[in-house]
């Protein structure tokens, strides 16, 4: 592996964060709105967020929020999607949208089982071209316990390719079809004695850049604190890793990512490149969305 002699790449917090909180006065994102999948059409950028209503139940659905400037977001009072079918009837969590052939793809989290059983989760697959009316695909890693599923948005080699993680580490699969998945193998672990020691997970989709895809992802430590990190990995081959930072880009800091539902946690789903900018959306403490920001060159300066 590359050794990295560069300044560490860090996230600039947004000034004025969190950007969403809970609402009160609704039934269903009363009590954590965080984990949110993002995309930028060329004019608005549309968060597709994890909301939570009632604790006793802790059933995930999903809100849709939109922005012109990537920090003041409108929501919509209902959420856009939510459990229907027997493979998602204790959540849907954490999405992540692709844009791939005029549609929009979200890989989540369909929770099978109950949220705190450790077990029941699955990769499933949905499509919308309004993030109004969604398809459902269906489970599409079946055969393993599974989540942190990011779609590329581009064909690599002919193939769709996606990031995965069974614990603890990030996988690599390939498709035709975006249904069947092929040819997992390991392509980041967890290290020793870092911050990122215990269990790691794609972030967002990667990003396609000069250099190659970068890779937003978080880490877990001993002592169960979530904090963000950065790699890149071959355009050619997404299987080989070209450069990972050593340091984390971003760690639980402020009140309302140490504080909340789970303490000590910044966990990244949605990333956007933006006026020049990455803006990255992040949940804190499971609670609230917050939004940081690095010049997208300077993203670069690790490798």
């Amino acid at each position: 592996m590359p050794t990295i002699e560069n300044a560490a790449m860090k996230l600039n917090r947004y000034a004025e964060n969190p950007i969403l909180k809970p609402i009160k006065e609704s039934d269903w994102e009363c009590g954590a709105v965080f984990n949110a999948a993002a995309l930028f059409d060329g004019q608005s950028v549309h968060l597709l967020y994890r909301a939570i209503g009632e604790y006793d139940t802790y059933i995930s659905k999903i809100g849709h929020a939109v922005s012109e400037d990537g920090f003041h977001f409108q929501r919509f009072d209902q959420p856009v999607f939510e459990p229907q079918e027997h493979y998602e009837r204790f959540g849907c969590e954490d999405p992540r949208i692709t844009p791939i052939e005029g549609k929009f793809y979200m890989t989540y989290t369909a929770l099978s089982g109950k949220a705190w059983s450790g077990s029941g989760n699955r990769v499933a697959l949905a499509s919308t071209e309004n993030f109004r009316d969604f398809k459902r695909h269906g489970i599409i890693l079946p055969e393993m316990e599974n989540k942190d599923a990011v779609i590329f948005p581009d064909k690599v080699g002919g193939k769709y390719v996606m990031y995965h993680r069974i614990y603890p580490d990030i996988w690599i699969a390939y498709s035709d079809n975006l249904k069947e998945w092929y040819g997992h193998k390991i392509v980041l672990k967890p290290r020793a004695g870092l911050w990122d020691c215990q269990k790691i997970g794609a972030g967002p989709p990667p990003i396609k850049t000069e250099n190659g895809w970068l890779l937003f992802y978080h880490g877990v430590s001993s002592d169960r604190v979530y904090r963000l990190g950065i790699a890149l990995f071959e355009l050619d081959d997404p299987s080989k890793l070209i450069a990972r930072q050593e340091e984390p880009i971003l760690e639980p800091e402020e009140k309302w990512e140490l504080e909340g539902d789970i303490p000590n946690v910044v966990f990244n789903c949605g990333a956007v490149e933006k006026d020049g900018m990455y803006f990255v959306y992040y949940g804190g403490a499971d609670t609230v969305m917050g939004v940081a920001t690095v010049d997208k060159h300077q993203a670069l300066d690790f490798v």
